[in-house]
């Protein structure tokens, strides 16, 4: 897989913490070194580097940027029924189809080989993913451009569709997931995250993960930065359509605190802001997140807009069937001293998704088809579906030749996490585990 003049993974890893916050790459490595999978899924500008130098289709689509099996799962749509669809588009960059494809499916074989599949079992995991993405590209190279705009794919339709391949265990798995992501809202998020200090409502300060501005920085320093940050929200609404402006107008800014998320993201300037409206079993609570380069442009070319937090939000909207209503961007100074893009999205609005390291292999070979059924979906949106469509043909060579691919370079993938272990048990990286 690797060529002979290929840079090493760990120095790649550690270019892009530079530009993050310092004191929380150490739970970022904590984060990536704990398995082989955890590793891959924050490694998207390791695996960028990669692909760059393969040859291309020159199939051009809107690209996730990062479309591994953990970035898939569930949400409210804005008619509140429960969607399944790619989540995470902090590096969406247009770029051609197959680098989605590829990291999709290297992914399940990541993931396969952490969990201790059989090779057989990996294989049939992979095949039934790209099987998926090219069956459903020819079914929507058949629809009509409106027909295909509207398609999604609805959880309460998965058992359905799915039922024929699906057993009892896999469909009651799926089913728990979904009740779980129907609890997590605004109000939830509120009693899990705060507190009421002098009758009113306020972040609960649980440092590394969750960490309030008084923390950061000193008390007259700290008011000034939240002032900023009401300033923030009240301009972000000028990228939310009109009518939603209303609705969030109709809240006010109570507190703000910076919250670690994911495995990728850790490092980036992440807040979490809530606000209220009648009183305080009204809240909203909001995502405020650093949007930085895509790991993708130094091989595809600059985004065509300038703020990368509208980079993020233009590319959900593309791909997503349905996007959160409250989704926009914002340009602000932060504790760096420097101007920082954002994009902004409600905290909790019913999002879920399996336990990755809970599937059987017959249970990730069903939810890889969801995988691939969906990312063909969003690439259709965007990119020339018959083209697509014709490229991959009716027989299983695509299917074959990205299964050998995801195998390489999960072999790839070891080699590096490994490399991880090494840096850290030398001390040339600190890496804080269990957080």
């Amino acid at each position: 897989m690797a060529p002979a003049d290929r840079r090493p993974a760990v120095e790649i890893l550690e270019d892009q913490g530079r530009t993050r916050v310092a004191a929380l790459l150490p739970i970022r490595y904590g984060r990536m070194v704990a398995t082989p999978f955890s590793f891959y899924r924050g490694a998207a500008a390791v695996m960028a580097a990669d692909l760059a130098p393969i040859p291309r289709t020159g199939l051009i689509v809107q690209l996730c940027g990062d479309a591994h099996i953990s970035n898939f799962g569930e949400f409210a749509a804005p008619d509140r029924r429960l969607v399944f669809s790619i989540n995470d588009f902090d590096e969406t960059l247009p770029g051609p189809f197959e680098w989605d494809v590829k990291r999709l499916v290297g992914s399940l074989a990541v993931a396969g080989r952490t969990l201790g599949f059989t090779s057989a079992q990996r294989r049939a995991i992979e095949l039934a993913a790209v099987q998926s993405y090219r069956e459903a590209m020819r079914d929507f190279s058949l629809m009509g451009s409106l027909e295909l705009w509207y398609t999604r794919l609805d959880v309460d339709d998965i058992a359905e569709r799915y039922r024929a391949e699906a057993g009892v265990r896999e469909l009651r798995a799926f089913r728990r997931a979904a009740t779980k992501a129907e609890s997590k809202n605004s109000l939830r998020a509120m009693a899990k995250l705060t507190h009421v200090v002098d009758g009113r409502p306020q972040f609960i300060n649980d440092p590394p993960i969750v960490v309030r501005f008084e923390e950061l920085v000193p008390a007259a320093e700290a008011e000034h930065l939240r002032g900023q940050a009401g300033q923030l929200l009240r301009s972000y609404t000028a990228t939310i359509p009109a009518n939603r402006r209303v609705l969030v107008d109709r809240f006010r800014f109570a507190d703000i605190a910076r919250k670690v998320v994911g495995v990728g993201s850790v490092g980036t300037r992440t807040w979490v802001v809530l606000m209220l409206g009648r009183d305080t079993n009204d809240p909203l609570l909001l995502q405020v997140k650093e949007a930085d380069e895509s790991v993708l442009e130094p091989y595809l070319g600059a985004s065509r807009y300038q703020h990368h937090g509208r980079r993020v939000v233009e590319g959900q909207r593309l791909m997503q069937a349905a996007s959160d209503i409250l989704l926009g961007w914002d340009r602000g100074v932060g504790l760096s001293g420097r101007p920082t893009d954002f994009f902004v999205r409600q905290l909790w609005d019913k999002k879920g998704s399996v336990v990755i390291e809970e599937l059987s292999s017959r249970a990730m070979r069903l939810y890889g088809r969801f995988c691939g059924w969906t990312l063909a979906r969003a690439h259709a949106r965007s990119g020339d579906s018959v083209a697509i469509a014709g490229y991959l043909g009716t027989s299983d060579v695509f299917d074959r030749a990205i299964a050998d691919f995801a195998e390489s370079y999960a072999d790839q993938n070891g080699h590096d996490h490994a490399a991880l272990e090494q840096a850290i048990a030398a001390g040339d990286i600190v890496a804080t585990p269990g957080i």
